[in-house]
């Protein structure tokens, strides 16, 4: 009777058990990472503090300047920054035109700061006194004092501008922003070409228009115009040139009519 007793072992698991098991415990892991990185892709990263801002600008303005106006500080977070407020706050700048702020989920800023291009200087009067002051082709005087002004030397200076008292933002007559972009259109497709006029003096005729009388750099015969642009420039420029040897006896080349005619200096005395 004791021969037939015997104890049945326990049989091994089959290997598909074995990797049903394992499969299950990698879905529990993967389960409690992907847990972990949603708390802190959502739960912690967006408070705190941004890890990179990126500020594009090619105004000459401090990095810390621009933080400061900003509004923000080591402790703002992608959560705790209102990015319409940071552009309202940066379009207080005179010398910005344009803010584009954006947020990069969870902790990045990016800042994009499009500048005033200025298109000439004109001579104000602030407190009795003489001040250079730089403009946009919308008018807009967003640089006052000679101390501020470094490229004033490569612009053209508007004179018959009446501007007393200015102050930053301020916007010249509207009549003039026709003329003010046409500078600028000048400026951008022939770069240099209005460094051949020093001056460009408005006119004031009645019912709000004028007329425009450059001073071209290396000569002594101005040019009337009833409107500027590049082509009229050039042509003006080029008579001027030929004229160039009767410089003593000419006043004033005058193309209103659309056909050149001058003026000799004795009748304009």
């Amino acid at each position: 009777m004791a021969d037939d007793l015997y104890f049945a072992e326990e049989a091994p698991p089959s290997a598909p058990a074995r990797f049903e098991k394992l499969f299950k415990t990698l879905i529990v892991i993967a389960i409690v990472c992907l847990g972990i990185m949603l708390i802190w892709l959502f739960g912690v990263s967006p408070f705190r503090s941004f890890v990179s801002i990126d500020i594009t600008s090619h105004d000459e303005i401090a990095r810390e300047r621009i933080l400061a106006i900003a509004g923000i500080s080591g402790s703002s977070s992608f959560f705790s920054t209102n990015a319409r407020a940071v552009e309202a706050a940066l379009m207080s700048l005179s010398s910005i035109e344009s803010v584009q702020v954006s947020k990069r989920f969870p902790d990045r800023l990016h800042i994009v700061l499009e500048s005033r291009r200025p298109v000439a200087t004109a001579l104000a009067t602030l407190n009795g006194i003489t001040v250079p002051v730089l403009f946009d082709s919308q008018g807009v005087v967003f640089q006052i004092g000679s101390d501020e002004i470094a490229p004033m030397g490569k612009l053209p200076i508007v004179s018959g501008l009446v501007i007393e008292d200015p102050f930053l933002g301020m916007r010249l007559p509207p009549q003039f922003i026709p003329f003010f972009r046409e500078l600028e259109r000048i400026d951008m497709s022939s770069p240099g070409l209005l460094e051949a006029i020093s001056e460009i003096s408005i006119d004031l005729r009645p019912f709000n228009s004028y007329d425009l009388i450059l001073y071209p750099v290396h000569r002594r015969i101005k040019v009337r115009l009833s409107e500027l642009n590049e082509d009229m420039l050039r042509y003006s420029l080029l008579m001027v040139d030929v004229l160039a040897s009767r410089e003593d006896e000419i006043d004033i080349i005058d193309f209103r009519s659309g056909i050149a005619s001058y003026i000799p200096k004795e009748a304009s005395l």
